[in-house]
């Protein structure tokens, strides 16, 4: 089966009857990679309408940590009676991999290695790896301890080489990167960025190791952060769906909608204090939104890129002076261009010099404003520690708006 095709749409997009009878309707074996594909919401739909012996069965041909992954998707009160019904080995690997919190290094990892001393010697590690195979039907991941500290990996094509079983194993060891359990998520993406690497090694408080965290996991988790954050980019739930039906949607929509409605009112207001310049010059209305709208998308083009240096961390507060100063820099500097042509195009359709002038200058000024509420706002966000992706745009709109519509109408008022 296309996981990532018609079934996954289908399954997504059906009714709760139809849905199950899809699900139901697929071997086990793919059942589990449907539900580790599916949007969290819908797997937990699908979940809490099966039966536990349909969950079991689930678990029981999924590796720990897949299974792992699909019990945090079920009710806790049902977890133990699925569990109940688990061989001890399986559930005592899940059990343990539960106790973790699923968004943080040790909810990544998997169990899918041996530890060997240094000194062993390959047939040792042979024997080792075999045991793990009739167990767990796949090739472990081979890391090597000396006094129970990890010195590092005996990668596979080491061992496939190997003519000599009594020789030891010390002088074929590769060294691993190594990660805290308790590493958040975009910590962990940034540590496999900053440590290009197949695999980490994740180590418990006493420098125990605990697990590791394969790149393919990562690039999972970097596209689901991908889609978390164009959704906080838009303010929108992270748990609402393509599918989900209207009433949902305006259960998840409709506050911050309330509150882009209040700052609207704001920005209204400053236009009613100019009336009298508006109506004294009616097109001044026909550029009022070429004067909002660029501020806005300038605005939203700093933010953007500020918000990817707060998560790389190549920026952070301290740092946050000369960022605000080279986007205040870039916004006069592209404000300047736009303004110009906007200037030259209301002198020629409008045959009017003040209000070529008043457009650019507003463009100007505009532009240089969004730089500096664009580039400041996510900094002050993130030092408070409030998520900038999830709440900078409506600050740095209602700005650009707000002082955008005072500058070009104030201006208007004393030019013309």
């Amino acid at each position: 089966m296309d996981s990532s095709g018609s079934v996954l749409t289908e399954l997504e997009s059906s009714g709760l009857e139809k849905r199950l009878s899809i699900f139901r309707s697929l071997p086990i074996s793919e059942q589990k990679e449907v539900l580790l594909r599916l949007p969290e919401a819908v797997a937990e739909n699908v979940l809490s309408n099966l039966e536990d012996e349909e969950i079991v069965n689930i678990v029981r041909r999924s590796d720990p940590d897949e299974g792992a992954d699909i019990l945090f998707l079920v009710e806790k009160d049902r977890r133990g009676n699925i569990l109940g019904k688990v061989e001890s080995d399986r559930r005592k690997r899940i059990n343990f991999l539960l106790g973790f919190n699923p968004e943080t290094a040790a909810g990544l990892m998997d169990l899918g290695y041996v530890t060997v001393d240094e000194d062993s010697t390959f047939a040792e590690v042979s024997g080792r790896i075999g045991e793990f195979e009739e167990k767990r039907n796949k090739f472990p991941t081979v890391l090597v301890v000396k006094d129970g500290s990890l010195v590092g990996e005996l990668p596979g094509h080491a061992l496939s080489v190997q003519e000599r079983p009594g020789e030891k194993i010390v002088d074929h060891v590769k060294t691993l990167p190594q990660i805290r359990y308790d590493k958040e998520d975009e910590e962990v993406a940034q540590f496999f960025r900053d440590n290009p690497h197949s695999k980490a090694v994740v180590l418990g408080e006493d420098d125990s190791i605990l697990g590791v965290i394969r790149s393919e996991d990562v690039l999972r988790l970097i596209d689901e952060t991908a889609g978390e954050t164009l959704y906080d980019f838009a303010s929108v739930s992270e748990e609402e769906h393509v599918w989900d039906p209207p009433l949902e949607k305006v259960r998840n929509r409709y506050k911050w909608l309330i509150l882009n409605l209040g700052t609207a009112f704001l920005a209204a207001s400053v236009v009613s204090l100019f009336q009298e310049t508006i109506e004294a010059l009616v097109l001044l209305a026909v550029y009022m939104p070429i004067v909002a709208g660029m501020g806005g998308n300038a605005g939203t083009q700093t933010m953007a890129v500020t918000i990817r240096g707060l998560t790389l961390r190549e920026v952070d507060f301290a740092a946050g002076k000369r960022v605000i100063l080279n986007e205040v820099t870039g916004g006069i500097l592209n404000g300047i261009i736009t303004g110009v042509l906007v200037s030259l195009i209301a002198i020629f359709i409008n045959k009017s010099p003040f209000l070529g002038l008043v457009l650019g200058v507003s463009m100007v000024v505009n532009l240089g404003i969004a730089g500096f509420f664009g580039a400041s706002i996510p900094l002050i966000l993130e030092k408070i520690e409030i998520d900038p992706a999830t709440s900078a745009t409506i600050f740095i709109t209602t700005a650009t708006d707000v002082l955008g519509f005072f500058v070009f109408l104030g201006l208007a008022k004393i030019l013309i």
